[in-house]
């Protein structure tokens, strides 16, 4: 048995008045990594109602774990979550934004089109975080596979970029416009390594961007050895 399995007989066997109490003491916060497996395993067996309350806990790992088995419940049926969610990809906090990340991931896993529905106009909000949650979610190794998708996850690399450029010059230092380019400096390699088709031709006229953000991403996504693997099989290898 795994730890997420043995995680969920135990949350299964507890009333929902004694999970946070469980799931606090078994955090891993404070400290450098959080219980992942447990966020997992709460994002798969967590109680409706106590989900929806854990979502907009004050604690910032209950958060993340009901903001997980939003998730959940979002591939169960209630689509009036993915508003909720998108607000919650605008927490003050780095590891509530990594949750909704995980959240529409679940929903992708369930279902593709929904996920990609979602991404295009997330992609599309005005606010960094929110496009930043949108790449995030799709460019996701194992949700690439299907050849749709990986085109989504090009295009809303493409949005959220130009949202990027949009950006003032004197606004780009805020911390929610960094958090956008940082994912922007990653996600563009996901997305190519899956379509190397379209993600190449994509990638070149990013390239050709004298925006100094853009050229930052740019430079971050040509260090990733997934990228460069890609570059290697079309003779492009950059030398930076």
């Amino acid at each position: 048995m795994t730890r997420r399995e043995e995680y969920r007989a135990a949350l299964l066997a507890l009333a929902p008045d004694e999970v946070p109490a469980y799931l606090t003491t078994r955090s891993g916060l404070p400290g450098p990594r959080g219980n992942l497996e447990l966020l997992d395993a709460i994002g798969d067996v967590g109680d409706a109602g106590l989900v929806r309350r854990l979502a907009t806990d004050p604690d910032e790992y209950l958060r993340c774990c009901g903001i997980v088995g939003l998730g959940r419940l979002l591939t169960q049926g209630a689509t009036e979550l993915a508003d909720e969610l998108r607000e919650h990809a605008c927490d003050p906090s780095w590891r509530a934004r990594e949750a909704v990340a995980i959240a529409l991931q679940r929903l992708g896993d369930a279902d593709l089109g929904r996920l990609r529905a979602i991404v295009a106009d997330w992609a599309r909000d005005d606010r960094p975080l929110v496009r930043r949650a949108a790449i995030a979610a799709i460019c996701e190794p194992r949700l690439l596979a299907e050849p749709t998708t990986a085109a989504a996850a090009l295009a809303a690399c493409a949005t959220a970029t130009a949202g990027l450029l949009a950006v003032p010059a004197d606004e780009r230092r805020r911390a929610d416009v960094r958090t956008l380019r940082q994912a922007l400096g990653y996600c563009w390699s996901v997305a190519v390594a899956a379509e190397p088709a379209g993600g190449l031709v994509a990638f070149a006229t990013l390239r050709e961007e004298a925006d100094p953000d853009v050229a930052w991403v740019v430079r971050e996504n040509l260090r990733k050895a997934r990228l460069r693997r890609v570059l290697d099989v079309v003779g492009d290898v950059p030398g930076d």
